[in-house]
């Protein structure tokens, strides 16, 4: 390692638990914290909070978190920015300071106009800003190799290195216990409930004559779409809404699933630079097999590995098919969650995406001399 393992963590979007935000950053953090590196993480005040501030009140906060990052730097330490638009304050001080920075991308541009309809009116001012901190970089990592074709596209030569989510395996694993009183067979869904998320096709699937007879639907998440769900679970008793549950709590709820559902759509276009949702990797390393959207990514992870299926995405017959094969073949079911277990404990557990993330930081560092 060149220099001091001293780093400085920068994340506006505020982290709560049961996001996938959450985990990654925790589990990065966690990962380097072991190998020796003293992390500061600065994230806002609200961090952990469901219930968001006003658009004014999280623009103070960014501005005042960031402000403190700056007066807590010493030399010595490198600045890695969970990036976002409105981190261009920090990146431009780094850039006069001579601060070694590496930025994590999680998904284009457009992902904020999807997020935020306020932003779209300011999509060319927000994409101008994106692109300066990416060019003024030491290094970029991203999720997903399409992620990382995209930032290339995008003019940036900056040194591009790609770290995707993972799964902590000792958290996430097959004898992974529960006390909730759930069904004996079920599929689970677990995540943000957002119209992305593929919230109507699973729905639709559950309602589907094809889906399996005896088997439920577990639903764990809150989001926009619950209002949806709601409505869904008080016509069908098969449907189980068990809303936003610890984070701890999940595997064993994954672990007693016959399989996990993962049905994104293409809302926003956001499959071009591929997805490799944590839920995937969460769900596989509890030995349970996934069932995914055929989108990159999340797609190649299961095929590759025989560890589920990929169906066509905003298809609910196609989605209540693929339950009704697992569930009628047991065996074969428990094969494909053996393999995905293998593959992510050899391969992609959040303590090698952090192993990834040190080799990052020394390249990094090593360029900065």
């Amino acid at each position: 390692m060149t220099g001091s393992k001293r780093l400085l963590y920068l994340a506006l979007e505020a982290p709560r638990e049961g996001q996938a935000s959450y985990a990654h950053i925790h589990e990065i953090v966690g990962g380097l914290e072991r190998r020796g590196w003293t992390v500061d993480l600065f994230v806002p005040s609200y961090s952990g909070q469901w219930r968001r501030p006003g658009l004014v009140s999280r623009m103070i906060e960014y501005v005042r978190l960031q402000w403190r990052l700056m007066l807590a730097f010493e030399d010595g330490q490198a600045l890695y920015v969970r990036s976002h638009f409105l981190a261009f304050p920090t990146s431009a001080w780094a850039r006069i300071r001579g601060v070694p920075i590496v930025h994590e991308i999680n998904g284009p541009y457009e992902d904020v106009a999807i997020a935020y309809a306020w932003a779209r009116p300011l999509a060319g001012i927000i994409k101008w800003m994106w692109r300066k901190q990416f060019q003024w970089a030491g290094r970029l990592i991203t999720v997903t190799p399409h992620l990382a074709d995209w930032v290339r596209d995008q003019g940036v030569a900056t040194p591009v290195d790609v770290v995707p989510n993972g799964a902590n395996t000792d958290l996430f694993h097959p004898e992974a216990s529960c006390d909730l009183d759930l069904p004996d067979r079920y599929a689970v869904f677990f995540g943000g409930l957002a119209r992305w998320q593929g919230i109507p096709t699973l729905l639709a699937a559950k309602a589907s004559p094809e889906w399996p007879a005896g088997v439920d639907l577990v639903i764990v998440g809150d989001g926009p779409e619950r209002p949806a769900v709601e409505t869904a679970a008080a016509a069908d008793p098969g449907i189980h809404d068990l809303g936003r549950q610890p984070y701890r709590v999940l595997p064993g709820i994954v672990a007693r699933s016959i399989c996990g559902l993962v049905p994104k759509n293409n809302l926003g276009d956001r499959t071009g630079t591929g997805l490799y949702p944590l839920k995937v990797f969460e769900t596989l390393a509890c030995g349970v097999p996934a069932i995914v959207s055929d989108f990159p990514g999340q797609a190649d992870l299961v095929r590759d590995n025989n560890a589920g299926l990929a169906v066509p995405a905003e298809d609910p017959v196609a989605l209540a098919r693929a339950v009704g094969d697992l569930a009628s073949d047991p065996e074969i079911a428990r094969a494909s969650g053996t393999r995905g277990r293998a593959a992510i404990v050899a391969a992609h557990s959040w303590d090698i995406r952090a192993g990834a993330t040190q080799d990052v930081l020394d390249r990094l560092m090593g360029a900065a001399g």
